[in-house]
């Protein structure tokens, strides 16, 4: 199955300066994390800490641009971090970046030592097409509280990921919904880097073919495309 990914004139308008590239796998090898995984994330933060020279996360030019964009649709950017800037804080913490499984570690490096959020979606878990609209505020959004699952709802007019079941990623790519992440099981996923000017495009480029390397790395034979969603 190939998977369909649009972004609506909406969000277009709302922030013209976006620009998303889609890595499509087919054929993965998932698992917990290990120590090649776990020494992937140590890299990525030794990149972002020379990347930075003793600015904060919310003070590279990327970042502020996202959180211009967060405002646009009236989140609070200080509050709920777009998942670039709440990962790299994290990787300069005391306590480091998380290991979850392959997979993630893998994208979740990407997305600190490039300083763009990275998101996985599990293929198989998802329902129709997907694609990035501005909510109704009736979307059903699966996820979890205290351990025990709940369902949320967007705010009307909220930036989020969605298919035909309801919302996969709130709020643009602050929290990812659990009916569609990657776990030890998944074998097919899109990964979805998502930029804004002042990102260049080769910049961009040069995020996901390091994202496809990795992957093919840890999966040969997998079946691996690189494309602009949209």
């Amino acid at each position: 199955m190939t998977l369909t990914l649009t972004v609506s004139d909406e969000v277009h308008t709302l922030v013209p300066g976006f620009t998303p590239l889609a890595v499509e796998a087919h054929g993965l090898v998932n698992g917990p994390s290990n120590e090649a995984s776990s020494a992937l994330l140590d890299d990525a933060a030794r990149r972002l800490t020379e990347r930075l020279d003793g600015r904060a996360p919310h003070e590279d030019p990327h970042m502020v641009a996202w959180r211009a964009a967060y405002s646009a649709f009236g989140s609070k950017p200080s509050r709920t971090r777009n998942s670039a800037e709440a990962l790299a804080k994290r990787a300069l913490a005391d306590g480091g970046l998380p290991r979850i499984n392959l997979l993630v570690d893998l994208y979740n490096a990407i997305s600190v030592a490039h300083l763009i959020p990275v998101g996985g979606e599990d293929i198989d878990s998802v329902v129709g097409a997907m694609r990035l609209v501005r909510a109704t505020g009736d979307e059903p959004f699966h996820t979890a509280a205290g351990g025990e699952p709940v369902v949320e709802h967007p705010d009307a007019g909220e930036v989020v990921w969605r298919d035909d079941e309801g919302v996969t990623c709130r709020r643009w790519n602050w929290r990812q919904g659990v009916r569609t992440r990657l776990t030890e099981e998944s074998v097919n996923a899109v990964f979805l880097l998502e930029s804004l000017a002042p990102m260049s495009r080769a910049a961009l480029d040069a995020a996901g073919t390091e994202l496809a390397e990795s992957l093919e790395k840890l999966s040969p034979g997998a079946r691996i495309t690189v494309h602009p969603a949209g």
